[in-house]
Order: structure tokens, then sequence, then C-alpha cells
């Protein structure tokens, strides 16, 4: 059963949450974030019929919250890890090459303020320019003084007493990543795959020791939908597999040590520019970004360890102290807590050893394994090297004689909206609208286009008109944080706008005065976790 393009209300989900159970699948993913949406997609494309289900929203967690960057890693090049960074940078290169409505070159200042700083850099990233081959987005180059105030015009003059020599300019890659999860979803529906967001996976189904389906609840309503039958059950939950993975095996080891990293969402006018900064060791040993996205600027992140598993995690003080404290020092103009327009956190599924024999490392970023009873676990990585970690899950499970042969086809995949070439997109890069590629035209002949919500993210009535139809949305939050990043980008312009985002939706989705009330009484409890103390 494939999810119609257009999917606006209520009862056509009923429809649709009842057949599943009807419906024979191939593969099942639980999870809807970078990885089981990437995993959806491969087994799609390989034919298999596809169901995804996610018991929030889609990239509800860690995929909404990444440092919007498709990068190789310059800080494994200084540790040496010379195949993970080609691997990383050959997977940036098709993603710009297969989605370029939602991923772009863009530039990055590393600023040199000793002797050292520019020869040092400068070798590192040439050979960085060189392991992305014939993929490489634009070539590094070294900068004077002056070219690096005006790449960076915000760029601190002296820091820790040293003068600014210079830098160098390198080129990665920058993207959105909520966005980039539903161009995953509608490519999946494309593909003649199911996916559906609140829905839960209650539990694993096995027949003679072996997993053979999953059984499901709808999460806006509490109802068991009963048990999906599928010869191959992906467990891509992120931070929580471990408890996917305790529905098989109770006693399962973790696999996950969760770390908390942070971001800060500034003004445009601390990085005025059309270039970011990368400021290559701060005090606790990580690389810190200052980022311009969306007409802001984005500073992050930190690495702390988390033993909670929230699914909306929030900063601490001293997280927010550090990344003001961090830009400082390299930023002309200090930024402060009245500056910060909104704060938010994310949780990494960092994998720790298990001690099993049957786990299978395929890079120090992902990591999958199978249990004896065919559950298929996948955790780890990032956002940059999705597709390969997808990839790979399904060559395992052909491996382990959970599917029949079939060949990866999603390295040329076009991702939904993809115009192709990226001189033809209809709008500029890395700007709200361009990020629809071929779907713009649709989106503009919606009602209310010149009906502005939130001006600092590009919201119109029709762009929530938009999402509810063609998108999946199902709540304020999913419209304010995901189809669209207000909530990241200047949390009281979202809250101000969610009362009208109510309406709307409530016309789209057939809800009434009780509904919208209490999806914005949700929204408002959500929300105020992202304002800066």
């Amino acid at each position: 059963m494939t999810l119609p393009a257009s999917f606006p209300n209520t009862s056509d989900r009923s429809v649709l949450l009842s057949s599943l159970a009807q419906t024979p699948w191939d593969v099942v993913v639980i999870g809807g974030g970078a990885t089981g949406l990437g995993t959806a997609v491969d087994a799609a494309s390989r034919g298999f019929r596809t169901l995804l289900v996610e018991g929030a929203d889609f990239a509800k967690g860690t995929s909404s919250r990444a440092t919007k960057l498709v990068h190789g890693g310059v800080r494994y090049l200084a540790q040496g890890n010379i195949s993970l960074v080609r691997e990383a940078l050959r997977e940036r290169g098709l993603l710009h090459r297969n989605a370029p409505h939602l991923a772009w070159p863009l530039g990055f200042v590393v600023p040199a303020y000793r002797l050292i700083d520019k020869p040092f850099y400068g070798i590192g990233l040439k050979i960085y320019d060189l392991l992305a081959g014939r993929l490489n987005l634009k070539p590094s180059r070294w900068l004077s003084r002056d070219q690096a105030l005006a790449h960076a015009p915000t760029l601190a003059q002296q820091q820790g007493g040293r003068a600014l020599r210079g830098g160098i300019l390198y080129y990665d890659g920058q993207f959105d990543d909520a966005r980039l999860a539903i161009a995953l979803m509608r490519t999946l529906q494309d593909l003649g795959g199911t996916a559906v967001n609140y829905v839960r996976a209650r539990g694993l189904v096995q027949a003679e020791g072996r997993i053979t389906g999953v059984e499901l609840e709808d999460a806006e309503t509490g109802a068991e939908l009963g048990a999906v039958r599928a010869h191959c059950v992906v467990n891509a939950t992120g931070v929580w597999v471990d408890a996917v993975r305790r529905m098989d095996e109770p006693d399962a080891p973790g696999m996950v040590a969760p770390s908390q990293g942070v971001h800060l969402t500034l003004p445009r006018e601390f990085l005025p520019g059309e270039d970011a900064i990368l400021i290559p060791k701060t005090d606790d040993g990580r690389v810190l970004f200052v980022v311009p996205w969306n007409g802001h600027t984005l500073v992050g992140t930190t690495d702390a360890p988390r033993a909670d598993l929230p699914l909306e995690p929030r900063a601490s003080d001293a997280d927010v102290d550090f990344i003001l404290g961090t830009a400082a020092r390299y930023l002309s103009r200090a930024p402060t807590r009245a500056d910060v327009t909104s704060v938010w956190a994310g949780l990494r599924p960092l994998v720790k050893h298990t001690g099993e024999a049957a786990t299978k490392t395929l890079s120090r970023e992902h990591t999958i394994l199978v249990s004896r009873s065919g559950l298929v676990t996948v955790t780890g990585g990032k956002w940059t090297t999705y597709r390969r970690m997808a990839q790979d899950v399904l060559d395992t499970a052909i491996e382990k004689h959970l599917l029949p042969a079939a060949a990866c086809r999603t390295e040329s995949l076009p991702l939904h909206g993809s115009p192709g070439d990226p001189a033809r997109l209809a709008a500029k890069s890395g700007t709200p609208d361009s990020y629809y590629g071929t779907d713009l035209p649709a989106l503009r002949a919606l009602p209310g286009t010149e009906h502005m919500l939130v001006a600092a993210s590009g919201l119109t009535e029709a762009h929530v008109r938009h999402a509810a139809r063609f998108e999946l949305a199902r709540t304020i939050e999913d419209v304010l944080a995901r189809r669209n990043r207000a909530l990241f980008l200047d949390v009281r312009a979202a809250l101000a706008a969610a009362p009208e985002v109510a309406r709307i939706l409530a016309d789209e989705l057939g809800r009434d005065e009780v509904w919208k009330a209490a999806t914005l009484k949700d929204f408002e409890s959500v929300a105020r976790q992202y304002l800066p103390a």
C-alpha cells in the first residue's frame, strides 16, 4: 500500500493505518530519522515492498538537530583516519549531485593567528581536497589577512595576544537536515514505499525463533493497529535502539553511549558574509563552527555525555556559556545571551563495545548488529554518510539471507524535488524556497502565498498547507520545527505564529477547536525549551 501523494485528513490516515496489517511487506523499518529514512529508500529502490514507521515525527530526534554540514570531518583527517574521511567526502559529493536543492557548497575560513597555522592547516586541507577526488566541491586556498577579513568580516583581528595573519579557505557542504528527511520520505513514496509518522512499534513478532513482524500502535489515538509482517525488520531508532533490541532480547547489553550536542542561533550580523568560520580546536578539543544558515548565524557544537534519553533534550547553562565564550574569542563582537534567538540540543548515538561476536562494525561511525532472531539494528554514523549506512544495512540483510539479492541503486538516485542541474533551481540555494526544488511551483499555486507568518524563516500560509497536504505534517511543531525551521531560527517568532498555524492546520486536517487548543499547548511547552535563559 503506497501513501497517496496528497494525504491531508484524518479519515484518509485511518484507512491507511487499518490496511497496514493486511499488506505483505518485505522490509519494515522502525525509525524515521536519517538512517531509517535512508534505509527505507534503499530498500524500496531495490524493489522491496517497504514500510517505515516513526513513533513521533520524521527527524524529530537527533536528525533535525545537526550542525547543517555535509562534511568529511577535518578532525578525523588530523587523527589520520584517512579511510573514514575519504568515504565521507565521497558521500558529500554524491548528496550534492543527487539533491542540489538540499545540499550546496559552503566556504569555511580557518583563521591563522600563529606563524605555523597557515602551512599546517593549508597543507592538511589540500590533502582534504585530494581525498575528495573528482567529487571535490571547490579547491582550498591560502588567504592573506585582508582576504580572510573579506570572507569573514566579523573575524577577530586579535586572539590570545596574537594578530590575525590570514587563513585558509576550504569548502564543505551545507544542507537542511529536516528538509532532507522530508525529501527522503517523499522519495520513498515515489518509489512505491510507505512512510507513516506517529505510529509506534509496541513489540516484535516472532515465529520459530525468527523475527517476522512488528506490533504497531497509533500514537495519536493509542489504538492498536495489529501486527505487520515482514521478511526483514530494521531497528534504526538512533539513540533509542537499545529499547527496541530489548523487545527481542530483554537482556541485550547496551550499544549506545549518548552524547549531547548544543547549538545556538544568532542574528545574521554576527556573520554577515556568505562563508563560515571554523575554529579548529576549542578548549575541550573539539572544533567549533560559526555558520550562516537561513539568514541567521549558527554556532556549535558541544560534546557532553548524557545518561538519559529525552526526546526533547535541553541545553545546559554550561553548554550555552561555553559556546558564547568560545565564539567571543574569535568574533569581533562578543555574542551574549540577549543576542541568542534559539537554543537547541540533540543526542548523538555514539556506539560502545557490546562484547557480542555478531556485531559488525563497518566504520568508526556506524555499527550494524544482526540478532540471533534476525533483528537488524543500525546506529551511530552521521547525516553525511546516511546513504552508505543504508546500503550497508541492506547488503547485510541480504548477506544474512533475510532478503533476496538485489543491487543498490542509490548512488545515482535523485531525491524528490531534485532538478538535476543546480543551475535549474527555481530559488537560490540555501533559502527556504530552494528546499522544495521541483515542487516549488505547486507550493506557490496554493492559497496564502502572500500571507507571511514568520518572516525570519520565510513561512507563509501556503507552506503550512503544503506541509499538511504533501509532507505528512500533523502538528504545529511538525510545521514550525521541521517542515519550516522557524523554531530553530527564532523561537519567539515561532510562538507568535503558532495560533495562525493551528488555524490553517485545523482547516487542512479537518480538526476542531479542542484539537487546536491541545496542539497549541503542546507546541508552547516544547518551544519554551528553545528560549535562551
